[in-house]
């Protein structure tokens, strides 16, 4: 998400280091270069444009701080831009008055809407609330039984909608199943086309006059660009959107649809879905999206995933066991279980401030969630004894343990040299007193939460 944008960012920006002043040359020059960096991004002409002419207009003239250089503070007025045109804060959904809250998921064919509602399902069920799905797709070949599969899978009941029933009826119908059965939030999701036309657009009028909506949620696939923009704009005017879903930002999305629709629609973006997993939707922050966006990283969203994913339990057992030096290739299965849990490892890592300067060296480690993969199959052919103690495979059992899990010798070797460096790791971090006595030494001041 947004990598080749923050490339050009940054080589733009690394031009102005250097100059006592800005000045209006200098800055001219710069805005050039970011306006083509948007532009390729897919970002409309005219949000582009509106954003170039604010951004030089508080940029010119501007001294440079003491602790700041010249492409710092630059870097700064294009930050508080961002977020301004991204939406300035998170939005977060109008879960209070009339119960249930009703929720309807609108958009064009294959945006991602079913997976969505299900994704939207698990995380409101984890915060306490009471979903209900309801399948309104009755022309879509499985969508009902599509939403039935993701429903089970996320542990949220399903209303039993048939294809006979007419979209309205079965929202209409499945609200008053909600009161009954004391659910608080209904998530309809409705049918999509290949594009807007009359009769899509009323069937969902007509849904949004029988049934209170508390929101109605505009799914968009990102990697559709300026498209997305377009169609989240019909939508809104015939419709009134109350907010955005951003699906498929984890591929090779530019960027465009985030940076443009918040302008060009009024509404914010209230999600993004980072990947196909149930998991995978991301409460959108514009803040940190823009941090990400200028090379900043997104720490706090890192946290959140590590705090999501790590039980403190497990957290606490698993430091006992490297204080005694018993960190097996069992616990380091369940580490990488962890990690995939936080997303790929690209998505990880774009979450670190300052990565993609490394990036750029030339001999910089590339993520790879492929070895990874391989990894998790490597020690998952590995007998329960093996695990607990790798000190017994020997050169038969290597050769099992490759043929069992599609890999060679040598990357069960390159496996099991990692295990033997991360315990000496381990071991010197001991030894140096930074895990010792089971107590939390405490962190230099900064880097405390």
């Amino acid at each position: 998400m947004f990598e080749n944008l923050t490339d050009r960012l940054e080589s733009t920006f690394k031009k102005l280091r250097g100059h006592g002043r800005l000045t209006e040359e200098n800055i001219q020059e710069a805005m050039g270069e970011v306006r083509t960096a948007l532009l390729e991004a897919d970002v409309n002409f005219g949000v582009v444009k509106e954003f170039i002419a604010s951004v030089t207009e508080k940029a010119i003239g501007r001294e440079v701080l003491t602790s700041l250089s010249p492409g710092q503070q630059v870097v700064k007025v294009v930050h508080d831009e961002l977020v301004e045109l991204l939406g300035s804060q998170a939005e977060p959904l109008k879960l209070d008055g009339r119960q249930p809250v009703v929720i309807m998921l609108a958009g064009l064919q294959g945006s991602g809407k079913t997976t969505t509602a299900a994704k939207l399902a698990k995380q409101l069920k984890e915060k306490g609330r009471a979903p209900f799905l309801v399948p309104a797709d009755v022309y879509r070949p499985a969508a009902i039984e599509q939403l039935h599969v993701l429903g089970e899978q996320v542990g949220v009941p399903v209303y039993a909608s048939t294809t006979e029933q007419k979209p309205v009826d079965i929202a209409r119908q499945a609200v008053a199943e909600a009161r009954t059965g004391h659910y608080d939030t209904v998530i309809i999701d409705t049918a999509g086309r290949l594009h807007v036309d009359e009769a899509l657009m009323a069937e969902l009028q007509e849904i949004s006059r029988t049934v209170p909506l508390a929101e109605v949620l505009f799914v968009a696939d990102a990697m559709t660009g300026q498209d997305a923009v377009t169609v989240a704009d019909k939508f809104n005017t015939d419709l009134e959107i109350t907010g955005v879903v951003l699906t498929k930002m984890e591929g090779d999305a530019r960027g465009g649809a985030a940076l443009s629709v918040k302008k060009v629609t009024g509404k914010p973006i209230k999600f993004v879905g980072v990947g196909e997993s149930v998991e995978a939707l991301e409460v959108f922050h514009p803040d940190r999206a823009a941090s990400r966006i200028l090379g900043m990283g997104d720490v706090l969203s890192l946290i959140e995933k590590a705090e999501a994913v790590v039980d403190q339990k497990n957290a606490e057992r698993l430091a006992k066991k490297i204080q005694k030096n018993a960190f097996t290739l069992e616990d380091f299965l369940d580490q990488i279980q962890q990690i995939k849990k936080m997303g790929t490892l690209e998505q990880i890592m774009g979450m670190i401030p300052g990565i993609n300067k490394l990036k750029q060296l030339k001999d910089a480690p590339k993520p790879d969630q492929k070895e990874l993969v391989k990894t998790e199959a490597i020690i998952r052919s590995m007998t329960l004894k093996e695990r607990r103690n790798h000190r017994i495979i020997d050169a038969s059992r290597r050769v099992r343990i490759a043929n069992g899990s599609g890999t060679s010798v040598a990357e069960v070797n390159r496996v099991l040299k990692s295990y033997t460096m991360m315990l000496k790791m381990m071991k010197n971090l001991k030894g140096k007193g930074i895990v010792s006595g089971g107590k939390r030494r405490k962190l230099p001041k900064g880097l405390v939460r």
